[in-house]
């Protein structure tokens, strides 16, 4: 009887046993809920397919944006005065023709009262050579006296179309004023230029400068052990410091074969186009040349693609909004731009590059 019952406990156990183990395995195979990328989520992330690159080693220099020289007109005042009004800022869009400042000046007031002056003479000779050209035809004068008043006449009217023309030109405005146009299309880049400021015709720096900005050099800062890497002509990739993971494409320009005193540097200038004004003159830039080498070809991952974790790394793949998962990668090589890694993925892959890190968590959890 106790066997029986022993062999009875025994069966019950080994059913018991199998039926948990069934369980397990049904849990371990339960499919995984699937993952979908919502639409809000989907219009901050980008992706980018991966492609076979030539494995490239780079040389990063330094360099800041400056104006186009070539495009800068700095503006310097003619008069002495004391500046009334301004009507601009430094960084302010102006178009050409446009008062930017008006300025109270002795001489303009003194110009003003010459003219004036020099009106009512001119009227005193016309009518003073009509005259005497009357007299002149009775018999009373002789002709010198109307050649004199003709003389006189002449004189006059020259004087008074130069300080005309003076007055035009310092642009006065009346009551002792003169305005200050802007010479061109442009920018405001530099000002030194305020309210109840003397200004002179002697002062060294402009009043304030105008660029139009579209278009501004890149100066790059060389040591003379990197100048065997940097040739003119040289393709380039530029990227400041204030938005890191955009770059713009560009050439050396120039190379200046001179040394810098103060920076003991050779410079060297990138033209680049800044159509949407985000290149603002001061900010130091990176300059990424691409140096001549034979390193073999890899699969190239964008750096904002590569996520690490425990000292490991890894891409979040993406083939359709439900189909994403985590890769891990071995790189082999890198520089400013992409990782190169052993993986080859298929043609139809892209890796995630922005909002990756959010959803390789949201993958994992």
């Amino acid at each position: 009887m106790k066997k029986t019952t022993y062999l009875l406990a025994s069966a019950l156990l080994f059913l018991a046993s199998c039926k948990t183990e069934n369980h397990e395995e049904q849990t371990d195979q339960a499919p995984q809920p699937e993952y979908c990328l919502s639409e809000q989520m989907k219009k901050t992330t980008t992706f980018t397919a991966v492609a076979m690159r030539p494995i490239q080693e780079q040389l990063v220099l330094t360099g800041r944006i400056e104006y186009n020289q070539n495009d800068l007109v700095a503006f310097k005042s003619l008069l002495t005065g004391v500046v009334d009004e301004v009507k601009f800022e430094l960084g302010d869009a102006v178009k050409k023709g446009q008062v930017l400042a008006v300025v109270k000046s002795t001489e303009i007031q003194d110009l003003t009262q010459e003219r004036r002056a020099l009106e009512g003479q001119v009227v005193l000779l016309k009518k003073q050579l009509t005259s005497k050209k009357e007299l002149l035809d009775d018999g009373l004068i002789a002709k010198s006296e109307v050649l004199e008043t003709e003389y006189e006449l002449q004189n006059a009217s020259f004087e008074l179309e130069k300080i005309k023309a003076n007055l035009n030109l310092y642009r006065a405005a009346g009551d002792g004023m003169f305005q200050i146009l802007a010479p061109k299309n442009g920018y405001i880049v530099q000002k030194n230029i305020a309210v109840g400021q003397t200004i002179t015709g002697e002062d060294e720096n402009p009043l304030f400068s105008i660029s139009n900005l579209k278009e501004v050099w890149v100066m790059v800062n060389i040591y003379p052990n990197e100048l065997k890497y940097v040739k003119t002509g040289n393709p380039v990739k530029v990227k400041t410091l204030t938005d890191p993971d955009k770059f713009y494409s560009g050439k050396i320009d120039k190379i200046y074969n001179v040394l810098d005193d103060e920076e003991h540097v050779l410079k060297a200038r990138i033209v680049l186009e800044n159509t949407d004004l985000n290149l603002l003159p001061g900010l130091r830039t990176d300059i990424i040349v691409d140096k001549d080498n034979a390193l073999g070809e890899a699969t190239a991952i964008p750096n904002q693609a590569i996520i690490f974790e425990n000292n490991k790394s890894f891409v979040v793949l993406y083939i359709d909004d439900c189909n994403l998962k985590t890769l891990r990668v071995n790189p082999i090589g890198k520089n400013q731009e992409y990782t190169y890694i052993k993986e080859n993925l298929e043609p139809n892959e892209k890796v995630v590059t922005q909002n990756a890190l959010i959803l390789y968590e949201e993958l994992n959890k």
